[in-house]
């Protein structure tokens, strides 16, 4: 047990229990010692942070030096949002108070203020808005995510496409825990990792949505199961599973930079796809591929041990998730249907730019008039 103090807390309760994390009679060393071939290591989960904090810096500078002049390119509104003036009294009405005052409220501090009431309305209106970020921020983050998704799945399915075990999910089982940890298996767990770990820390200053509550628990999940599955070199099916999650998140992120460029008939279009492959891939093909595989075929084929159960109870967490983004993108597609455009995310990940151009119209009119 010699180095497990350098391990978190949360590691150390299981990692040294080879019974919790690997079938009967197979021994940590088999894997860690072995060198022709190679398997997953311990030792690798330390390079998690240096990866996660190199992605980040990553996506700055894809943020700023390609995102940017392709956001400006495509047309999207790079303006600053309009702040509103410094005001003693509103500012702490606003922060104490209330965010958006009643009528009889409003008309106070008209009188107080010396204002007409449609410039109180006007200031708290800006208010509001100079916090939310602006429409530049939402596509710069949405090509970064499109960008990644499109590469991951990309690259996965390259070499997955080679390998027997995505055509026929027994072979995720057949002699494990012994599966030669490829180069690319590496490099595709290890970008995971890293961009699943920089959400984690970036969602507290993204752009903030209805479901983050919800998207940090997925984060979570996702980042638990990669460990699971790198720890117990469950990697085969933890490929397919990526993979699987990766394609339908390309179309949401494509579709989320369309409507910010203002594309509304491409973004419609590309969200219904989204909103097809998300429910084929997430409601279909996940649990009959993979929840099955892991819950029967490895029952069947190397019986269960300690962490078998923690894994499906994890796999069917990231299923009720599913099932609950999917009622909420049905929701929003038969919207769109009456309305005939993707007006508002009920998932809130395709946010419209409607409330931001009624407050630059509304502006705009008040100069000319």
């Amino acid at each position: 047990m010699e180095g497990s103090a350098w391990l978190p807390l949360w590691l150390t309760v299981s990692v040294w229990d080879e019974g919790f994390w690997l079938p009967q009679n197979i021994s940590r060393a088999q894997l860690e010692d072995s060198q022709n071939p190679i398997y997953p290591r311990l030792k690798d989960l330390y390079f998690i942070l240096p990866w996660t904090w190199a992605i980040y810096v990553l996506r700055l500078l894809f943020e700023r030096f390609i995102a940017t002049p392709f956001a400006k390119l495509l047309g999207v509104d790079c303006r600053p949002i309009e702040k509103a003036q410094q005001n003693i009294v509103l500012e702490k009405v606003f922060r104490d108070i209330t965010r958006e005052p009643g009528k009889n409220h409003l008309t106070h501090l008209a009188k107080q203020l010396d204002w007409d009431t449609k410039k109180v309305i006007q200031w708290f209106k800006l208010r509001r808005y100079q916090d939310k970020p602006s429409l530049l921020t939402k596509f710069c983050e949405s090509m970064w995510k499109f960008s990644f998704y499109l590469w991951a799945f990309s690259f996965s399915f390259y070499y997955l496409s080679k390998s027997p075990w995505l055509w026929n999910s027994r072979e995720c089982w057949y002699n494990y825990p012994f599966h030669e940890l490829s180069f690319e298996v590496y490099i595709h767990f290890m970008m995971e990792f890293a961009f699943y770990g920089s959400l984690i820390f970036s969602q507290f200053f993204d752009v903030k949505r209805k479901d983050f509550v919800v998207m940090c628990v997925h984060h979570h999940v996702t980042i638990l199961l990669l460990v699971i599955a790198y720890v117990s070199n469950m990697t085969r099916i933890g490929t397919i599973i990526l993979l699987i999650h990766d394609a339908a998140d390309i179309f949401l992120e494509l579709a989320k930079m369309a409507n910010y460029a203002k594309w509304q008939k491409i973004c419609n279009i590309i969200f219904l796809m989204f909103a097809v492959v998300f429910i084929a891939t997430r409601l279909i093909i996940y649990p009959i591929t993979c929840i099955r595989s892991v819950f029967f075929e490895s029952w069947e084929i190397i019986g269960p041990f300690k962490i078998w159960g923690f894994i499906n109870l994890l796999l069917v967490t990231l299923l009720i998730m599913h099932i609950y983004w999917s009622y909420l993108i049905i929701r929003m597609v038969l919207k769109a249907f009456h309305k005939g455009k993707v007006s508002k995310d009920e998932r809130s990940d395709v946010e419209s730019s409607s409330d931001e151009e009624e407050l630059s119209e509304q502006n705009a009119h008040e100069k000319t008039s």
